[in-house]
């Protein structure tokens, strides 16, 4: 066990998260539209993954046969890495997200484990260290994350804060020689994700933003059925992701802290996904913007915004995102020959997909039944994967710096009340690494 500051250091004993996230916050930066890098570097991050793996581990077990062909046959056996040579995490940040869906979902990895924690409250972090085994050696204030260096356990970073605290936390945990898996979205402006990219390659280390949707069994079905033509060519696509607030003081509701409001949080579901599904991005950005009068709730950030993005086939997406209206997450693909629906689309768990093509007299309707699986321990399962192989994760930095590129042109045409060209000269197959090996 290497040492490092534990959770009662003295300086942070009195340290909260809430006074943390207040005295660090920083305004949205202004970012001007432009393009990602025509060519993206080479991936020069080295691995700090355990050694070889033996071929006996990973081959599955075959088991015998014993469903009917006119049932839903299993899937393969889990093939878990043995827990010593599974990569390690260290999750920087408690609250709801890492409590209630993260570090639950570290513990049905296959090459993933916890093994470390970041917080700037100790009572709390004392208390979830004891739940999940944590050491208090590897137990980290914001003030002595710098020591991850030392800690030859940690192999990846995740970090889980208010999106204006990415960039920071991103640079010096590149710094601290680790791979860093950074929740969306990326940053809050082009330079900031720029920022980030640059420091992991500085670095030699991996960056990938938890793109948890890109990973989801049902999602990438869809994508993969729209990408074969199985419905002709897509002329449609009608997105929408909403929820209701309730509390001001949430760090969601501050600027300094979020960035923005329902587009950076929610919205940019609809954007990302439908980029995803398509496989291509787009060329022009419309959109309209709203708050209402007086609510507490949207004194800082935006309430809703409505969109439309024309990408260079001619298909035009319909996006739309609200921060105070009744929880419904959803899309829809029309096509030539049918349709193609996603309920529950960007939840954690129940995506429900639909689809419909028309058979002579008949419309033929489907429920595309899958295996729930957690979308959390895929993606992580997925980065772990490309350290113990060396290889660029599927939805890298160059990913997130495009989002957050065009998250910036629809602020602009709701600002202006006019369409904004994006001229890329990226392609969207350029974006990500491989296709990653989910199972």
């Amino acid at each position: 066990m290497h040492s490092a500051t534990p959770y009662t250091n003295q300086n942070t004993k009195h340290f909260s998260r809430k006074k943390f996230l207040s005295a660090t916050g920083k305004y949205l930066a202004a970012g001007a539209i432009g393009t990602i890098a025509a060519s993206i570097k080479a991936d020069q991050a080295h691995a700090q993954a355990p050694g070889n793996i033996p071929q006996d581990v990973e081959d599955p077990i075959v088991l015998e046969k014993w469903k009917s062909e006119y049932d839903q046959q299993s899937g393969p056996v889990p093939t878990p890495l043995p827990p010593d040579r599974r990569i390690g995490y260290a999750v920087v940040g408690l609250g709801h997200l890492s409590l209630e869906e993260i570090l639950p979902a570290l513990g049905s990895c296959k090459k993933s484990k916890l093994v470390a924690l970041v917080s700037g409250t100790p009572d709390k972090m004392k208390k979830v260290a004891a739940q999940y085994g944590i050491a208090e050696a590897n137990c980290y204030s914001y003030q002595t994350y710098d020591k991850l260096k030392d800690n030859k356990e940690v192999d990846v970073i995740y970090i889980v804060l208010p999106n204006s605290m990415h960039k920071e936390f991103t640079v010096r945990g590149a710094a601290a020689g680790k791979h860093i898996l950074c929740e969306k979205p990326m940053a809050v402006s082009q330079a900031e994700c720029r920022e980030m990219i640059e420091a992991c390659n500085k670095a030699k280390v991996k960056l990938m933003v938890a793109y948890r949707i890109q990973y989801q069994p049902h999602n990438r079905k869809l994508r993969e059925l729209v990408q074969k033509k199985e419905f002709g060519q897509v002329k449609f696509v009608d997105a929408f992701n909403c929820q209701s607030s309730a509390n001001p003081d949430h760090w969601r509701h501050k600027k300094a802290l979020a960035g923005g409001g329902a587009l950076p949080d929610i919205g940019l579901y609809c954007l990302n996904t439908t980029r995803f599904v398509l496989g291509e991005e787009p060329t022009e950005v419309f959109a309209y913007q709203y708050s209402t009068p007086g609510n507490p709730l949207f004194r800082e950030v935006e309430e809703m915004v409505s969109w439309q993005m024309r990408f260079a086939s001619g298909v035009v997406a319909s996006c739309a995102t609200h921060y105070n209206a009744h929880e419904s997450r959803r899309y829809r693909v029309m096509c030539e020959r049918g349709w193609l629906d996603m309920n529950k689309a960007y939840a954690y768990k129940g995506q429900d997909l639909m689809t419909a093509k028309a058979d002579g007299m008949m419309e033929l309707q489907q429920n595309i039944g899958l295996a729930e699986k957690n979308q959390f321990a895929l993606e992580m399962d997925h980065f772990s994967d490309c350290i113990i192989k060396n290889k660029r994760p599927f939805t890298p930095g160059e990913e997130g710096l495009q989002d957050q590129i065009l998250m910036e042109a629809i602020y602009q045409s709701a600002k202006e009340g006019k369409p904004v060209k994006v001229a890329s000269a990226v392609t969207n197959q350029s974006l990500h690494g491989p296709e990653p090996e989910l199972s």
